[in-house]
């Protein structure tokens, strides 16, 4: 007798679509003193950094640009985020 399938599952739904993972920030934070975070904390953290990266890549990629380069150096980060 055939095995029945269980009930297809509806996908999961993310919460949001960031590129900085929750643990590694939250044992950043926990490391720095932080006993117990929030998850609104972490998330507020998380899309700061997530903007301020942004930014810093956007204006290292317009100095590399003007220079004719396609590499993007750790000099154009450092130059953008000053």
């Amino acid at each position: 007798m055939a095995k029945k399938k269980a009930p297809a599952k509806a996908p999961a739904k993310k919460k949001s679509e960031g590129y900085i993972a929750k643990a590694p920030i939250r044992r950043l934070m926990k490391k720095e003193g932080a006993d117990l975070v929030a998850a609104e904390a972490l998330d507020k953290l998380i899309s700061y950094l997530e903007g301020s990266a942004a930014t810093a890549t956007k204006e290292a990629i317009k100095v590399c640009k003007e220079d004719k380069r396609k590499r993007v150096t750790a000099a154009d980060i450092r130059n953008a985020t000053r």
